[in-house]
């Protein structure tokens, strides 16, 4: 689907622009990372020069069926949120158990990636400034894409979807690496966490023609830890 004029990756459509696309099948557990530049854009389309494309394992990818339910396209309602969130949207974070994360730095690239986790493995805490997501970061595939955009440049997009109506709630923020080792045994099986400040979102309902089935939870998720 073309990005709408609230939706932040619009901004980046332009020649020239690096982007991070990620290629994921739930119910296969397949998924792949493509990273490129921007040659050419129209009003329906664009054209993307492959810089990087590379296969990831299907380590903690919940395992879903899709079917489409797609129509006619509707204008799409989209809802601002600030630096703290929504009820609404806490809850939805707060309940997920997969999330998407996109980050870059300047000279490398952009980048996208998936995480996953038991349901509840995005913490979500509120402070004086708006609010704070943490999630661990498990063993995966050393590429350390993510990690190491964040340490250059600590800017994180994060998605989550509403698997059930096809909502999709997108923020942006200030990111880090947590270092300290309580906070890393606040999770078992975590090698670090991710803490992203909420500074600014779109939640849009219906946006994706797709509606998902229970997961069944990714095999590496039964010794994973709670918050």
């Amino acid at each position: 689907m073309w990005p709408t004029c609230d939706d932040p990756p619009n901004v980046q459509l332009c020649i020239g622009a690096t982007l991070g696309l990620l290629g994921i099948e739930p119910q296969t557990q397949r998924r792949n990372r493509m990273n490129g530049t921007v040659v050419a854009v129209d009003e329906r389309d664009f054209e993307l020069r492959v810089d990087q494309s590379f296969g990831n394992c299907p380590q903690y990818i919940q395992a879903r069926e899709a079917r489409w339910v797609g129509g006619p396209v509707a204008q799409l309602a989209s809802r601002r949120e600030g630096p703290r969130l929504s009820t609404a949207a806490a809850e939805l974070v707060a309940r997920a158990d997969t999330l998407f994360i996109a980050s870059a730095a300047p000279g490398q690239g952009a980048d996208a990636s998936h995480r996953g986790g038991k349901p509840g493995f995005e913490r979500v805490d509120h402070d004086e400034y708006g609010t704070v997501l943490t999630f661990p970061d498990f063993r995966g595939n050393f590429f350390f894409n993510t990690l190491g955009n964040i340490t250059a440049h600590p800017r994180a997009f994060v998605l989550c979807v509403d698997h059930g109506s096809g909502g999709a709630l997108q923020l942006t923020g200030h990111a880090v690496i947590v270092a300290g080792v309580q906070e890393v045994e606040a999770f078992a099986g975590a090698q670090r966490p991710v803490r992203v400040e909420e500074e600014a979102g779109v939640w849009t309902a219906h946006a994706l023609p797709l509606r998902w089935s229970a997961p069944q939870p990714a095999s590496q998720l039964a010794t994973a830890g709670h918050w």
